[in-house]
């Protein structure tokens, strides 16, 4: 067998999905550009997407819901200086893609723009082969999604006694797109995405008083449902049970400024939060975030390194092309406390003077693109995990994090901890609960006073929401050392 090369692999399967169904060709697309470009504008696109997802869940020990979902449309853009117009339709047809060229057409106002000659030409963007183009959702039979997630429980339930209920959830998307700009450039991918997850309920009583605490875990990526073998589901399940029966025994946390120490993998969503978003073009171009004109400032301890990465082969984050056609890329933000640059989509890259990194996301065709993070992680050090606890006098080290807000313009954030330790003389005395960490973004990032060699990803459960839109992220770091943090808590 004769097989085409990745990039126009993924382009011919966009277009069997998106323009050929709907009698849609190169021509037409260049008739919609055209019409936009009438008015001065210094960019339009068309965004094409074709979305089917799948979600199954089980409760004690029944399947209680399931989803299945197909949803496709486009969305057209045109963009003139700093303004967007935009519209978007749910039919695919020429008269509904004309209708909306004709819609944002109106936008630029002469003076503000140049004019965009379109051709008739289009050019295949670059892109990268990170993930396989399959549909996860036909990787198992309905019968072996249902089998999976009774081993979830089966597992769970066998870990402790003490474990008294479990959720588990199975989720697969497949999602083609297809991008076509001004400039003629023509991209597409296609995207495979599921996850698994896990909660579990563990309780007991003690003095005749009845305690439950929730646990849970998962994972998942870009790629097939045949990824869940046993070690993984296992993996899973130690996480949730683990946490759930630590959470057991927990005591109220102690309040104050105190050093904290973050463990590896999920604890970077608190980077991605505190440190990530304030990196975005959108509020640096604005002058709104913390990090705003600072560009070769040290804005961090030396040792600290933040990338942001959308190259990482089969990670939840990551896109072989963004939602503009631009080819993900690794963003090296900070180096060794130096901040290097931003994140950027096109428009603001435009504005700003600088090249787009590959990172325009939009949740779907019904929204606009903005600049987003792919998977944003800080680079290991030199310490093992064992020397950084050793050297807490006093202070949390937190393993696992629950919700968090950050402001963008202050940097000041505030993260739940849910699961947590009090370390005292450099040894770990007990589980504590209730502990919030509040700080400064930019400000915690020069009080990082130790980076371990145990750098790892999350696995793969990330959602980051902007604006009103969601899209999947991953974040990473390694066992983290922060001095002088404020801990709210309950004692």
């Amino acid at each position: 067998m004769i097989s085409r090369e990745p990039t126009l692999e993924r382009l011919a399967t966009a277009r069997s999905l998106l323009l050929e169904p709907f009698g849609l060709t190169d021509a037409t697309l260049s008739k919609a550009l055209a019409t936009i470009a009438r008015h001065r504008i210094d960019d339009a696109d068309l965004y094409f997407q074709y979305t089917r997802s799948e979600g199954w869940s089980l409760e004690e020990g029944i399947v209680k819901s399931g989803s299945f979902g197909i949803d496709q449309g486009v969305g057209v853009r045109a963009v003139a200086g700093e303004k967007t117009a935009f519209a978007y339709s749910d039919d695919i047809s020429e008269a509904a893609l004309l209708d909306a060229a004709q819609t944002v057409r109106t936008i630029a106002a002469a003076g503000q723009s140049k004019t965009v000659k379109i051709t008739g030409h289009h050019r295949i963007a670059e892109s990268r082969k990170l993930y396989a183009p399959m549909d996860p959702i036909a990787t198992l039979d309905s019968t072996q999604k249902v089998a999976l997630l009774e081993k979830v429980e089966k597992l769970a339930r066998a870990k402790d006694p003490r474990i008294k209920q479990v959720m588990a959830g199975v989720a697969a998307e497949y999602d083609v797109v297809l991008v076509a700009r001004a400039d003629g450039t023509l991209a597409a991918d296609v995207r495979p995405l599921v996850r698994l997850s896990v909660t579990v309920i563990a309780e007991q009583t003690i003095d005749g008083k009845v305690r439950r605490e929730v646990g849970s875990g998962g994972g998942g990526g870009r790629f097939g449902l045949g990824y869940f073998h046993d070690s993984i589901i296992e993996s899973y399940v130690n996480e949730a049970v683990k946490a759930a029966l630590t959470n057991l025994e927990a005591r109220p946390a102690k309040a104050g400024e105190m050093s904290v120490v973050l463990g590896p993998g999920w604890p970077g969503v608190l980077l991605h939060e505190a440190v990530g978003h304030g990196l975005e073009g959108d509020f640096n171009r604005k002058g709104s975030s913390a990090f705003s004109g600072r560009i070769g400032q040290r804005v961090a301890a030396k040792g600290v390194t933040v990338l942001d990465d959308g190259t990482i082969p089969d990670r939840r984050g990551s896109l072989n092309v963004d939602d503009e056609g631009n080819p993900s890329q690794r963003n090296v933000l900070i180096e060794d406390g130096i901040l290097k640059g931003y994140i950027q989509d096109s428009m603001n890259a435009r504005l700003m003077g600088v090249a787009p990194t590959g990172n325009g996301r939009r949740e779907s065709y019904a929204a606009v693109p903005m600049p987003r993070m792919t998977n944003t992680y800080m680079l290991g050090g030199d310490k093992t995990k064992e020397e950084i606890i050793a050297g807490l006098k006093r202070g949390l080290y937190a393993t696992n994090f629950g919700g968090g807000q950050v402001d963008i313009t202050s940097g000041k954030f505030v993260f739940s901890a849910s699961e947590a330790f009090w370390v005292e003389n450099g040894k770990i005395q007990y589980p504590v609960k209730g502990a919030t960490i509040i700080g400064n973004g930019p400000d915690a990032l020069t009080r990082v006073s130790a980076i371990g060699n145990d750098m790892k990803l999350d696995t793969g459960v990330g959602v980051c929401g902007k604006e009103g839109q969601s899209v999947p992220v991953g974040v990473g770091q390694p066992t983290l050392r922060i001095d002088r943090l404020t801990v709210g808590g309950t004692e």
